[in-house]
């Protein structure tokens, strides 16, 4: 299994505060988003792959955008950018949601945590960082916003994995992390460094955190997490098969500012509410979409033979093009390949028999549910 990740030529690329933590550790750096990453380390993909689902992975994550959102008119100023229903979340639980645009098009995916710190916090992806933080800036009223671009307070990285990973971070913190449930955040002190914000969710479909810590004591913890022996570190070509099994979108590949919310089966992330109110960027495309049929459907697909990959072309049983495939990789859990693409309505439906083309070779392949692997996020006891 290959993972190529390419960049402009000659472009400076920035580093996290684990860069040369990464390379002293046998990393191999790759572009990634403007961003210097891991793509693997000494152990081969599937052996870290493999590590993630049965014990336990650290991710360096601290390309990724954090925002603070501040003000009496926060959870207004959010919401008119978001499909989202923040109003309705409790005190430290965060929800998955979607910056939309005007045509109803996704301009990212971001996870908005309501804290009882009287601000929001919120996480998006590297790639989208300089259009996410100009979007908030040109928008804001009164409200305003703190960006984590300073070198005080910058590193997040996830810890991610079933059992494990309860069972390292316990013996870290003094809250007792049953009552941390998926989808819940908390401040607290982690192996005696503080000012830490532990959010419970992840982006492998494996119970995890993500942890924000001050740059200038990532090292450490990562230091002090890895002398575990039930942890490691995993780079990008391990996260890209994990949350691709536990059918996970990548934004770039799989949602963009093309694709609406319904188009890409995430309905889910819109609020009965806001769906009510139709007071989101969009609404009045996206809405009535929910009723209706659209003319395409982000589905899985499973596939035998030759990996599937981006931009494969989908084929109906007479062999007329029906959609593009987005992501997709040999899975090492199932030993078979998974992908997910765009089909045209018609042929949506989980075991529908439809053909890739892979190296102009024509492979059966057939529509399936997702996750392709059971996700395992805590939900408390």
């Amino acid at each position: 299994c290959s993972f190529i990740f390419n960049g402009p030529v000659g472009v400076a690329l920035k580093k996290t505060p684990l860069y040369e933590f990464h390379r002293a550790q046998g990393g191999k750096m790759v572009e990634f988003a403007g961003w210097s990453m891991p793509v693997q380390y000494k152990d081969s993909h599937i052996n870290s792959h493999m590590h993630t689902r049965q014990h336990c992975s650290i991710f360096d994550v601290s390309h990724m955008l954090q925002t603070k959102v501040y003000g009496r008119d926060g959870v207004k100023f959010i919401e008119s950018l978001i499909v989202g229903d923040i109003v309705e979340l409790k005190d430290n639980q965060g929800t998955l949601s979607l910056f939309t645009n005007a045509k109803g098009g996704i301009m990212d995916d971001l996870i908005v945590t309501k804290t009882d710190q009287g601000y929001l916090y919120v996480v998006s992806n590297a790639g989208c960082a300089d259009k996410d933080s100009a979007h908030m800036q040109a928008n804001k009223r009164q409200t305003y916003l703190e960006a984590f671009a300073s070198e005080l307070f910058i590193c997040l990285f996830m810890l991610n994995a079933g059992p494990s990973m309860a069972q390292v971070l316990q013996k870290g913190v003094g809250d007792d992390l049953r009552k941390l449930t998926f989808m819940t955040s908390v401040l607290t002190p982690v192996f005696g460094i503080q000012g830490c914000r532990v959010t419970r969710c992840g982006y492998t479909g494996e119970d995890g955190v993500e942890i924000s810590v001050p740059s200038g004591d990532v090292v450490s913890l990562t230091e002090k997490l890895l002398a575990d022996t039930e942890v490691k570190l995993a780079g990008l070509g391990a996260r890209d098969s994990l949350r691709l099994e536990a059918g996970l979108c990548l934004y770039g590949n799989d949602i963009d500012e093309t694709t609406t919310p319904v188009e890409a089966s995430l309905v889910w992330t819109i609020g009965k509410r806001r769906r009510q109110a139709r007071d989101f960027p969009g609404a009045d495309i996206i809405v009535p979409q929910i009723k209706a049929k659209t003319q395409r459907k982000r589905v899985g697909l499973i596939s035998t033979g030759p990996p599937v990959r981006q931009h494969t072309p989908i084929l109906s049983s007479d062999g007329r093009v029906i959609g593009e495939v987005t992501s997709g990789c040999p899975s090492p859990c199932l030993k078979q390949n998974v992908a997910m693409g765009y089909v045209e309505a018609g042929f949506s439906k989980v075991g529908t028999s439809i053909q890739v083309e892979v190296r102009k070779k024509v492979v059966p392949a057939v529509v399936s549910k997702m996750p392709f692997v059971p996700t395992k996020y805590y939900m408390g006891q």
